[in-house]
């Protein structure tokens, strides 16, 4: 992990106490570090931000993932649900920055600093091709299409609401000297879901960036994305004007990154592999467009509801476990979406723990065992909750023997993070799992603090996506 020098760090901190001395507030970038934590402010995209088969991804999602990594920073992505309100939220001081390919506009300076670009792109009309365009010769399709800007006058465009395809369309109605109707889109559509109107041909144009009209083109075919409406255009990420420290620090990272490939793959990733796009758009695991999760989400809602969980987060443990697969198999022995081991299958009444519904439920009574377990020593249920998942993956012998340490060194035995948590990591070290009052020895402490930690952060993504 490339963490961020100690000196930088070190420098920061002078920077904080001489505005505190001098009376000016502090970088947002000081407070930052302080907290540990960089808040994105982001967009449900096909592109940038979205679950597929139970994992976050997006070309955004992982950048960022990079960025935090970069500065030793925990990321957390807000989502907005259009661009008006990225920026209102940046403003009210919700997030840190946009995280979102904002096209660079003389508008938008006025209240955003960009970053170094991202990307060049251009914009292009979307449309629908003829009805019967596979029977027609290329120049007869060509004939039905508008090929000229000037051909835009008297049509009607329907666009992302405040997005920079407004003021594109309001500037070309003045060049051609024609006037081109422009209706913004109501409520939350996006970019993709304009172009789904197009191809389903309730709107007739719409215009989009022309990475992602290309996209979207391989899954519907039926619309054509060739015609120019601009030049090429640069996008970035923004931030406050005041935020000058973090600008420098992401554009510092930014131009590191893009003298690697990895920056490249990712982009190619999705923006240039068009069958990878198709087949996650195409999906009913997309929650946006297909609305599960996975195969199994009625198997787990019934599981969640005999556990009094919410649904997302027994499906985030099952994910981390075995990813949905019902074939999976630890070294172990551990078998099937909650990987259960054998002694623990037979128990439970999981006779073929490879069938997912004897597997669901048998791991759901172990989870109601533990739960009861728990019950007694921790009162609060989301305290209990976070022992009930260190137990799934470590027993939950190794969690009482990290509550006695934790209470021997004046720690909370009751409160996981940054207590029990703390000294769960000890429980791979001699000096601690050698104790006399340690009762199931060595552990290593980093895999239940790690898995306690992943399913949470999955299922705070599960959140912003799914109801």
């Amino acid at each position: 992990m490339n963490k961020m020098p100690l000196t930088a760090i070190f420098l920061l901190f002078l920077m904080a106490l001489f505005a505190c001395k001098s009376g000016k507030k502090p970088d947002d970038f000081s407070r930052i570090i302080e907290q540990g934590t960089l808040t994105a402010i982001t967009s449900y995209s096909p592109v940038s931000y979205f679950i597929y088969r139970g994992q976050p991804m997006g070309y955004e999602y992982e950048l960022l993932q990079m960025l935090g990594e970069h500065l030793d920073l925990k990321v957390n992505i807000i989502i907005a649900h259009d661009l008006e309100e990225m920026i209102n939220m940046l403003e009210r001081g919700e997030g840190d920055f946009i995280a979102y390919g904002l096209t660079i506009t003389t508008d938008r300076r006025e209240k955003l600093a960009f970053t170094d670009p991202l990307n060049v792109t251009r914009q292009v009309l979307v449309q629908r091709k003829p009805e019967n365009w596979r029977q027609m010769k290329l120049h007869e399709i060509e004939n039905h299409l508008i090929r000229n800007p000037f051909d835009l006058a008297g049509n009607t465009v329907h666009v992302r609401k405040g997005s920079a395809y407004v003021s594109r369309l309001q500037n070309l109605s003045l060049e051609i000297g024609g006037e081109i109707e422009i209706i913004e889109a109501t409520g939350n559509l996006t970019t993709e879901d304009l172009i789904n109107l197009v191809a389903n041909d309730s709107i007739s144009l719409t215009v989009a960036d022309e990475n992602i009209a290309q996209l979207q083109s391989a899954y519907y075919q039926d619309i054509d994305v060739s015609t120019p409406v601009s030049l090429p255009q640069q996008t970035a990420w923004a931030a406050r004007p005041s935020s000058k420290t973090l600008l420098d620090t992401i554009n510092s990272w930014l131009r590191e990154a893009q003298d690697h490939a990895d920056y490249y793959v990712i982009y190619n990733k999705y923006y240039k592999n068009r069958q990878a796009f198709r087949s996650r758009y195409a999906s009913e695991y997309n929650p946006v467009t297909g609305g599960s999760i996975s195969p199994y989400d009625d198997l787990i809602k019934e599981g969640a509801e005999k556990l009094g969980w919410d649904w997302r987060m027994l499906a985030a443990l099952i994910y981390r476990e075995s990813q949905f697969n019902p074939n999976a198999r630890s070294w172990a022995g551990a078998a099937g979406l909650m990987q259960l081991m054998p002694r623990t299958a037979n128990e439970f009444g999981a006779s073929n723990p490879r069938n997912p519904q004897q597997n669901i439920r048998a791991g759901v009574d172990f989870l109601l065992w533990l739960d009861h377990y728990w019950q007694e020593e921790i009162e609060n249920p989301e305290e209990r909750l976070k022992f009930i998942i260190a137990s799934y993956n470590v027993g939950q012998g190794h969690v009482q023997d990290a509550r006695k340490l934790a209470e021997a060194y004046a720690a909370d035995p009751d409160i996981w993070h940054d207590h029990v948590e703390r000294f769960m990591l000890k429980k791979s070290n001699p000096d601690y799992y050698n104790l006399d009052y340690v009762n199931f020895g060595y552990a290593s402490g980093l895999e239940p603090v790690t898995y306690v930690l992943t399913i949470y952060e999955l299922f705070e993504h599960y959140k912003k996506f799914i109801d």
